[in-house]
């Protein structure tokens, strides 16, 4: 991807100005938009932490450290987590192998420093700073960070590549404990020297080697909460703050035209009882109340088979006139849309016809006819092997 002419990719830093422009401008322009290289950012930058005192550190047992070593014939990556030892340092290759140490800034009040430099960001923006040292070869491989970092070089040379294509790849390698890309085409390549720094924002897939010698990198990273950790701390918070005696209630019911169904009126009663279920579709909320609410107060839950039966052996077995028996634990609801219909049993899911979910709510034990449709003895199958209905064979007269 070329970068328009309006938002050169590497710019140069000065005194005054160590972003290589203004920080509005900075903010305007790349912050969570576009990848920004900016030589000499820090000019004659000294780092403000020794390699050996950052070993040092990594083998305190509350710092969160990482020894990561690859072997480059195999294409195998070891990752020794922290506390780490000085007996994990002695054993490491000449080359290809990398610290992090996460927090840094933490412990010492130099490496804090830094982060008066970024004080155009909001205090509560900034997460930490994590410092890497990396012998010749050194790194992680290629990845994605979902979070804003300047990559500031601090000691020796790193060779950076990044691809900043919004349609890159995004699969990770299977086979590696790290989450590394499984496909990785760079766009852009640079060498940074002592002072300049990198700035990526969230998605940008990136790889950062030690180039030549050893090589030490200053990670300012943000805070970036997902919106799954936003929402499940807000809905524990709202939770905390509701009173006990507020529940779902339904003084408005009339009597149920299909057993067990979620129908249109509980889902209004549920935007009313909800804070926040106003911004939720009709879809996702069925589903979640659907899982829910059939496992709400369940002490237990039915267990899987431990032999599951194949298709052909409940087909037998039914054809021999077995019935269905709904097990005890199992909870059961069901909704449907205009496109599809779901039965909910034991916060599970399953699709579903209106009929047999109406059928399987109504009725605890299940006589299947020999017109059960092929979909629908796939569902009594799921429901079988999941545990949730059991077969008893008729008894012999």
């Amino acid at each position: 991807m070329t970068q328009p002419a309006s938002f050169p990719i590497e710019v140069r830093g000065s005194v005054a100005q160590p972003l290589g422009m203004s920080p509005a401008r900075f903010l305007r322009d790349y912050w969570q938009k576009r990848p920004l290289l900016i030589r000499r950012a820090f000019a004659d930058f000294q780092p403000p932490l020794q390699p050996d005192d950052l070993a040092g550190l990594a083998c305190e047992p509350a710092v969160l450290a990482r020894l990561i070593v690859h072997d480059e014939k195999r294409d195998r990556w070891h990752v020794n987590s922290g506390p780490l030892s000085e007996a994990d340092f002695a054993k490491t290759p000449p080359t290809q192998w990398t610290l992090l140490v996460q927090d840094v800034d933490k412990w010492d009040t130099d490496v804090a420093a830094l982060l008066q430099h970024f004080d155009f960001l909001p205090s509560w923006r900034v997460d930490d700073v994590m410092v890497s040292y990396a012998e010749p070869g050194g790194g992680v491989g290629a990845h994605v960070d979902q979070y804003d970092v300047f990559l500031l070089q601090g000691l020796g040379q790193r060779h950076w590549a990044i691809n900043d294509d919004p349609m890159a790849p995004r699969a990770f390698r299977p086979d590696v404990e790290l989450k590394q890309l499984a496909h990785f085409e760079p766009t852009h390549e640079w060498l940074l020297e002592p002072g300049d720094m990198l700035y990526l924002p969230p998605g940008v897939p990136h790889d950062g080697v030690a180039f030549g010698g050893p090589c030490m990198t200053f990670s300012i990273g943000m805070r970036a909460p997902s919106q799954a950790e936003l929402t499940g701390d807000l809905a524990d918070y709202i939770a905390e703050q509701l009173p006990e005696e507020w529940r779902y209630a339904d003084p408005d019911l009339k009597p149920a035209k299909a057993a067990g169904e979620i129908d249109r009126a509980a889902i209004e009663r549920l935007r009313a009882a909800l804070p926040f279920a106003a911004a939720l579709d009709d879809a996702m909320l069925r589903d979640w109340f659907g899982r829910f609410i059939t496992r709400y107060r369940n002490a237990q839950v039915p267990a899987p088979l431990e032999k599951p039966l194949s298709e052909t052996a409940l087909a037998k077995q039914l054809d021999a006139g077995a019935a269905l028996l709904r097990h005890p634990w199992a909870r059961l609801a069901w909704s449907r849309s205009r496109s599809r219909c779901t039965l909910y049993v034991s916060g599970q899911a399953y699709p579903a016809t209106p009929a047999l979910a109406q059928q399987l709510c109504e009725q605890r034990t299940l006589r299947p006819s020999g017109k059960t449709g092929a979909a629908e003895r796939a569902l009594l199958l799921a429901l079988v092997n999941d545990g949730h209905l059991v077969p008893r064979r008729s008894r012999r007269r």
